[in-house]
């Protein structure tokens, strides 16, 4: 029988007149591996640091096992300034005892990229004092790791990791025997590591069994219980639900649904986007040309990030970036918007930039925009446009998309002053949708929203009919939102990813591994430069061949939903779309091959 480590009972806790828990009884067991969702300020946060003793409930009780061993990782660390890294992380260790742990390389290696922490200006002797805050949070995410505990309490622990950083932290805790609570909205990282839920809503905690997958099933079987038809048809779970069982099916290593049910809860479910209707609007906002990129160099100051791209954001594209911190993601954005803003006159360091004549681009930075404190929220949004068309016949008022946001009734009389972080970020993005942009480029989107609002924004998103570049670590997120996926490795060039995430990750690995082994190789052995010219060429003309294939994809697609009565002439189409898909993995496999060449 597992041990019960940390026990609350008839726990309350209030906020001026605003109860976040009201006789919330929960428990965490040996073994437990608990997620913890819920909307921005339901008190996500307050619930756990109640749990661990780190803040006194205002009633009931909070009990822990005797001598429980207990590691915590809050939103503010508690590490020393004037400490170096090596005496917060490694403390009193000698080089040789630390060096010779397989279990303090793998912390190191897969939270700061090596053991001489290459992104640190000394390495192990850097001082913490004038180091950022997501460095400060690895050093303490690190120093948590490198003990022993019987319970893990984590407040975002993907906050400024990338999506290595992410798979390795995943990887390392599932291997872990500590039970874990943890707070995050990295869904993706839910599913990986969380086998119960606990949703914290209104002042209560509801449980749930399973990761986020199974999570948004219950809740979407419990709406359909309690709704009227038509709502069940609107209601965005179902939508998020259908995505998860169709889109990835084998998002999890443990599919734990319950997969007849499921289906019949999606069954009249269409796909989240109706592509071929959004690239005949795109199309017909966008004209033919977006971005049209020929032999390009990016710099960022004197350093030279990307060289030699050749490269279109087409009409209606949706595209993710992945790549290392410094590989040329925000750069690229940058010189691509400074060409849309000056109508193609600014150029950057090499090469050309064409800009479609009626492209109108928005970009949401990491920095968010500074707004004056005294206006509504809005106040805010209606400077911006009264109402918003989004394609298809589709009006909302900005009162309207703001409840869509978050911004309820009385929420939108709130001074932009007392938002919260998160919902400035919110606010930013609702602006700039409300310019009625084409042309979209997310840097960093998810920073500080909560799931439910990333839901609501993958749905406005799936209608909305234009071309959009997404740079971002939140996983579920890029693989929801885009189309296709291109990385930046760090070598100056950029690269398709026919297996997406998955694909850029044992990419990343394989170069890990490559800078592990000794350089050996004879010189006899290095491929001729002709030859990686000629790999390179064929695979520019292959990324387009792939790019034809979508299109046509999405026509048949298309037709089959025009004659779905015909059953003669779907099963013609679907004999073309069959040999389409062959014809793609044949691609898909060459592209791979030449990829290792060039």
């Amino acid at each position: 029988m597992a041990v019960n480590l940390a026990t609350l009972e008839s726990v309350g806790k209030v906020y001026g007149t605003r109860a976040l828990l009201d006789g919330v009884t929960l428990g965490v067991s040996e073994g437990d591996r608990i997620g913890v969702v819920g909307r921005n300020g339901d008190g996500k946060t307050t619930l756990i640091r109640i749990l661990a003793k780190l803040e006194d409930p205002d009633d009931g009780r909070v009990t822990h096992a005797g001598g429980l061993r207990l590691g915590v990782l809050t939103q503010h660390d508690s590490l020393d300034p004037a400490a170096t890294v090596r005496h917060e992380v490694v403390g009193d260790r000698a080089d040789h005892e630390w060096a010779g742990d397989a279990r303090i390389r793998d912390i190191l290696t897969g939270l700061f990229g090596g053991l001489d922490l290459p992104g640190f200006p000394q390495g192990l002797d850097t001082v913490i004092g004038p180091l950022s805050g997501g460095e400060r949070r690895r050093i303490a995410l690190a120093k948590l790791l490198l003990d022993e505990h019987d319970l893990i309490v984590l407040d975002e622990p993907t906050n400024h990791l990338d999506v290595e950083g992410i798979a390795w932290l995943a990887a390392h805790l599932g291997a872990r025997r500590s039970a874990l609570v943890c707070v995050t909205h990295d869904r993706w990282f839910l599913d990986q590591v969380c086998t119960r839920m606990w949703d914290v809503q209104r002042g209560d905690v509801h449980e749930y069994e399973g990761g986020y997958s199974d999570y948004v099933f219950a809740r979407a079987e419990r709406s359909r219980i309690a709704a009227t038809e038509e709502t069940k048809r609107q209601n965005l779970v179902r939508k998020e639900l259908a995505w998860l069982r169709r889109g990835a099916p084998a998002r999890t290593s443990k599919p734990r649904f319950r997969v007849e049910a499921a289906n019949e809860l999606i069954a009249d479910v269409p796909p989240p986007r109706d592509r071929s209707e959004l690239m005949k609007f795109a199309n017909s906002r966008l004209g033919k040309t977006v971005f049209e990129l020929e032999d390009v160099t990016v710099q960022a100051g004197p350093k030279t990030l990307l060289e030699h791209l050749t490269w279109q954001l087409g009409p209606g594209d949706r595209v993710g970036l992945l790549g290392v911190n410094g590989s040329g993601k925000t750069s690229l954005m940058r010189a691509l918007a400074e060409a849309a803003a000056t109508h193609g006159e600014a150029q950057p360091a090499a090469g050309t930039v064409k800009v479609g004549k009626t492209v109108k681009l928005a970009y949401l930075s990491q920095e968010v925009a500074e707004l004056d404190p005294d206006w509504r929220v809005l106040e805010a949004v209606e400077r911006v446009r009264q109402r918003v068309d989004l394609g298809k016949g589709r009006e909302m008022s900005a009162g309207q998309l703001c409840e869509q946001f978050g911004f309820g009734k009385d929420k939108q009389w709130t001074p932009v002053g007392d938002l919260s972080g998160g919902e400035r970020r919110r606010l930013q993005l609702l602006r700039l949708l409300m310019d009625e942009p084409n042309v979209l480029f997310l840097d960093e989107p998810t920073n500080d929203l909560d799931i439910e609002t990333l839901t609501q924004l993958e749905d406005l998103l799936d209608g909305w009919p234009g071309s959009m570049v997404v740079v971002s670590h939140d996983r579920y997120f890029v693989e929801r939102t885009t189309d296709n996926q291109y990385a930046l490795l760090g070598d100056r060039r950029m690269r398709m990813l026919p297996g997406g995430v998955d694909e850029y990750l044992q990419r990343r690995a394989r170069i890990a591994e490559t800078a592990a082994a000794p350089a050996a190789a004879p010189a006899a052995a290095a491929r001729p430069t002709g030859d990686t010219r000629a790999a390179k060429k064929e695979l520019q003309r292959i990324e387009r061949q792939l790019a034809k294939l979508d299109e046509q994809e999405a026509k048949l697609h298309a037709e089959m939903a025009e004659h779905a009565t015909d059953f003669s002439r779907v099963a013609g189409l679907d004999t073309r779309l069959r040999t389409l898909k062959d014809e793609r993995e044949e691609l898909e496999m060459r592209w791979l091959e030449l990829a290792e060449d060039a």
